[in-house]
């Protein structure tokens, strides 16, 4: 019941995040001229948000299975929004593909995309404001080292930044075409093919929810369940950065938006997840802003927790945690896909893997495959991840005023998050018998498990007899799930 509150929290936030906030969706009604699309300004807003978000959940289509013009309609949006997306980013010869890869579409709709995808090329495509590119081919190596250097010398989430800044490196080197697509006569660069088949698809990014469902305890969480509601405070920043995107003056569109705000959620999988859905041209941005600010939890979080808690408050000792059974943690899993099932299903991709990975745990029937998931695969899918993120670190797609933008904006939401977590662990003091430290609601973002470590390292600082980590990692292991919640609400809405 807890969760389906806490899922329910979620989902409030954001859609109440979002409303009245403008967008152009691009659309080709049946009365468009043949020389062009329309574009038409939508608003979402509360009702219509959950309007839509009734419409995808799993016990409306229980009843109401998707009919074949709602396919072919949702066909259509699909292509129309992708084709843009290239357009969008200059790359002509990727929108063309899309149309002709594209089956089962009126003609009308495929001459009207292509005498669009011509206008754009002939008008040219110019970056905003990006360096020229040789220049911008040697600053992007250099910040690919830069990577590599926090990775090493300053330990920062080494184990994605260095195979990043290794994979910024590569492919900026000039003419050796490592993430560069086919041509005739010559197959695409290795990069190109983990890009596609790893991180297009979205099967890294679910490999690497199993691993980590398969390497955490939710014990904590079920031993009290009240701290989910601290994991669902954490994602405020998510809507808070939506609404940064969309005011700034037309930079990014609403599915730019929904990609950059899960920044703040501080899940680096789920954000690439959402990423390559709604917004793929920005993925290498939104990817290494939200590995950066995990990996500088302990540098940004501490000095919020100390402005917005008193020194008698992070003292607060918090009561041993009770004993939880194999059979509720076998359970868990199970309910929670259920729930998601019946409510959300499009978050299942990542609740799903997550729970499953859990279950193998917790079951200790396959501990091979539990082995497998925690070590060897996620080891493996993580060197390729990192690879694949590092080759959309091109210098024409990174070095833009769209990353200063998405790089101030995640950090905002992430500082949001961590906020929002403290002050309703605060409120929840005032009527709570039990007090709760607020220090373990800066734990909520899903960073885990180095948040609940600087959860319990500011806590021993006010009373070396604090030990706060275990009650933290349930508001932690909460906001992997938040985020998951949080990415679907925005895929059902926006995608």
């Amino acid at each position: 019941m807890k969760k389906c509150i806490t899922m329910g929290l979620l989902a409030a936030a954001v859609l109440g995040g979002a409303v009245l906030v403008q967008a152009e969706e691009s659309a080709c009604p049946a009365d468009a001229g043949k020389t062009e699309c329309a574009k038409s300004e939508s608003h979402i807003s509360i009702a219509k948000g959950f309007q839509k978000l009734g419409r995808e959940t799993g016990i409306y289509r229980f009843f109401n299975p998707q009919t074949k013009e709602e396919k072919a309609a949702a066909y259509q949006a699909a292509l129309v929004k992708t084709v843009e997306a290239e357009i969008s980013a200059g790359h002509f010869h990727g929108a063309y593909e899309q149309v002709h890869r594209a089956h089962g579409v009126d003609q009308e709709l495929i001459d009207q995309l292509e005498i669009r995808i011509a206008e754009a090329e002939e008008a040219g495509y110019v970056p905003p404001l990006s360096l020229p590119q040789g220049v911008g081919q040697f600053v992007m190596i250099l910040v690919g080292l830069g990577l590599i250097y926090l990775a090493i010398a300053k330990k920062f989430e080494p184990l994605l930044l260095l195979p990043i800044g290794f994979g910024a490196i590569l492919t900026n080197i000039p003419m050796a075409g490592i993430s560069a697509g086919p041509m005739p006569g010559q197959p695409a660069g290795f990069l190109y093919y983990f890009y596609t088949v790893g991180v297009e698809s979205g099967v890294f990014p679910l490999l690497i929810f199993m691993g980590v469902g398969a390497m955490t305890d939710f014990g904590p969480l079920l031993a009290n369940p009240k701290t989910a509601l601290l994991g669902a405070a954490a994602q405020f920043g998510i809507f808070i950065a939506l609404l940064g995107a969309m005011a700034m003056g037309g930079l990014f569109t609403i599915e730019d938006a929904a990609a950059i705000g899960i920044i703040g959620g501080a899940d680096g999988p789920t954000a690439i997840f959402l990423a390559s859905r709604l917004s793929p041209n920005l993925l290498g941005a939104i990817a290494v802003a939200a590995y950066s600010y995990m990996a500088l939890v302990p540098i940004i979080q501490p000095p919020i927790m100390r402005a917005l808690t008193t020194e008698k408050e992070r003292a607060i000792e918090m009561k041993q945690l009770r004993h939880v059974t194999k059979t509720e943690k076998i359970v868990f899993p199970l309910m929670v896909l259920l729930i998601c099932l019946l409510l959300l299903p499009s978050a299942t991709p990542l609740i799903g893997m997550l729970m499953l990975g859990n279950l193998m745990k917790e079951s200790m029937v396959v501990d091979r495959l539990s082995d497998t998931a925690q070590n060897a695969l996620i080891n493996i899918v993580t060197i390729m991840l990192g690879l694949a993120v590092g080759s959309k670190l091109a210098a024409d797609k990174f070095l833009n005023v769209q990353t200063l933008g998405i790089l101030v904006l995640g950090l905002i939401a992430f500082m949001i998050g961590t906020a929002a977590g403290l002050l309703l662990a605060k409120l929840m003091n005032k009527f709570s018998k039990d007090q709760i430290n607020p220090l373990i609601g800066s734990a909520g973002v899903s960073a885990v498990p180095m948040a609940a470590r600087v959860s319990n390292k500011v806590g021993l600082e006010a009373n070396p007899q604090n030990f706060l980590l275990m009650h933290a990692m349930g508001p932690n292991v909460a906001g992997v799930i938040g985020s998951a919640v949080a990415a679907g609400v925005l895929l059902a809405i926006v995608g």
